[in-house]
């Protein structure tokens, strides 16, 4: 009789492709948990609702970007569409929104649009231009109050000093 060889003992040869045979030594490795699924899902999800954000912010930062050119090739009037109507734009705004996603108290999240203000710098600066009209005034008034409250001119153009008179 002829003796078969014991094969349990020998690793068990895969044809990975036609070239090359590996053995396979090791046992399937255990599932994991569902716990640590479930929080590496939400690890998934929370980058996501990042990477939504982000990208709704690099997203708004182009639209004022675009703003910013057209408003330039306005003032230049350089374009050739310009130059027919005076007063004419090269771009037209309406309102604008970006994807948005935000988080609520109860860890959930809501998917929804945040409004890009197209606007917001020429209020910044109109309200700046304003305020240092107003430091600008006040700077004026008090120094024609020191000039007054220092010494008047006369008829000669001479300045001469104020003196004040206790009459009691």
């Amino acid at each position: 009789m002829k003796k078969i060889p014991d094969t349990h003992k020998k690793p068990i040869l895969l044809k990975v492709s036609l070239l090359q045979h590996t053995s396979v030594t090791t046992a399937i490795a255990p599932l994991q948990p569902q716990q640590e699924k479930i929080i590496s899902e939400r690890e998934r999800l929370i980058a996501q609702v990042e990477r939504i954000n982000w990208m709704a912010g690099e997203l708004e930062a182009a639209i004022l970007e675009l703003k910013a050119i057209a408003n330039t090739l306005n003032t230049q009037k350089r374009y050739p569409l310009l130059k027919k109507e005076v007063d004419a734009n090269i771009c037209q705004y309406f309102a604008v929104s970006v994807p948005w996603v935000k988080r609520k108290a109860d860890e959930s999240f809501i998917l929804t649009t945040r409004r890009v203000d197209l606007f917001r710098a020429e209020r910044e600066a109109a309200l700046l231009a304003q305020q240092l009209r107003q430091q600008t005034k006040k700077r004026l008034a008090s120094q024609r109050h020191r000039k007054n409250k220092g010494g008047t001119k006369t008829h000669t153009g001479q300045f001469c000093k104020k003196v004040l008179v206790n009459k009691s």
